[in-house]
């Protein structure tokens, strides 16, 4: 199993932006662009479009030219900051449905990172991360970088990633997601935290002939041997829910990124409440850098769902 190096290390990074634009988002995706002398595209889908009136005859038209300048208007400033720092920098604006232009850009451009915001939760429990989001980190086929509603703005520390934590189990797709987390914090020089947690209902099974030094040491083989050698890794193996405990393992290690694996649970649960991505999002205090299905068959994990309802495991959606 071999991952891009763009994902890695991205030479050309898409801002997915509303307007007005997520501030703490885009500074994100500026730190990224200067870090690694990536091309920046800041790009929006605009669904209202401005109506203007025949002078003529009366009768109302769509000016998709006046909507998309006035869209483009509204983020040159952004543009502009990119530029003043050095970075290359486009605006993209398209109408449409947001999520299916972003895709439709991805698959059309050499993008190697989606970077974007996520809303604060609605009343009645109305969707954290949005249809728009939600839509974009299943389905991408680059990784998306996800800045959530309570992470802290990385200017206090010149937005340096120094610990990196990634969920992770003995599934499959773990593989991916254990070497991808290896290879950014090589590129980070970060220190890597590999954290699997043991589900109360696998306990029995799990630890059965099994001590938990054991399976932390077993962990690290999710690492290759060149990389593992290279970076400085650290195996953390506990029972629990496994939201819970990677939401406390991420402020209890201070993690500057949490990595996870977009596999495996049901459409319903994803965004509901009670769903990993909708807490993890919800509630990390660090951004959150997601591999979609698509991202991890590109590395050779096969997609098989075992079972119609959701299965909660670490470094599993």
């Amino acid at each position: 199993m071999a991952n891009k190096p763009g994902w890695s290390k991205p030479s050309t990074i898409l801002f997915a932006s509303e307007i007005p634009a997520n501030e703490r988002a885009f500074n994100f995706a500026l730190a990224q662009a200067q870090e690694f002398d990536a091309a920046l595209v800041l790009f929006h889908v605009y669904d209202t479009l401005v109506v203007a009136a025949c002078e003529t005859s009366g009768i109302r038209y769509y000016d998709y030219a006046a909507a998309a300048r006035a869209e483009i208007h509204h983020l040159e400033p952004l543009a502009a900051r990119a530029r003043q720092s050095g970075i290359r920098c486009e605006v993209v604006v398209r109408p449409g449905l947001a999520a299916d232009q972003i895709i439709g850009y991805l698959q059309e451009h050499p993008i190697d990172r989606v970077v974007m915001g996520t809303h604060s939760p609605g009343p009645i429990g109305k969707i954290l991360v949005g249809s728009v989001a939600e839509a974009v980190l299943r389905t991408s086929g680059v990784p998306v970088f996800i800045v959530g509603p309570e992470v802290v703005d990385g200017a206090y520390r010149n937005f340096a990633t120094r610990t990196i934590l990634s969920a992770v189990s003995f599934i499959e797709s773990s593989f991916v997601v254990a070497t991808f987390a290896a290879e950014l914090a090589l590129r980070h020089n970060a220190r890597l935290i590999l954290q699997h947690v043991i589900r109360p209902q696998d306990r029995v099974e799990v630890l059965a002939g099994h001590s938990i030094e054991e399976i932390e040491s077993d962990l690290l083989c999710l690492i290759p041997p060149e990389l593992r050698e290279q970076i400085s890794v650290q195996t953390i193996v506990v029972p629990g829910d496994p939201t819970e405990e990677l939401l406390y393992q991420s402020r209890a290690q201070q993690a500057d990124l949490i990595v996870l694996g977009a596999h495996g649970a049901s459409a319903f649960a994803a965004i509901t409440r009670h769903g990993v991505v909708y807490k993890v999002l919800a509630h990390s205090h660090c951004p959150v850098i997601t591999l979609s299905p698509a991202v991890l068959a590109q590395s050779g994990v096969k997609y098989v769902r075992e079972h119609k309802t959701e299965s909660i495991l670490a470094g599993v959606f």
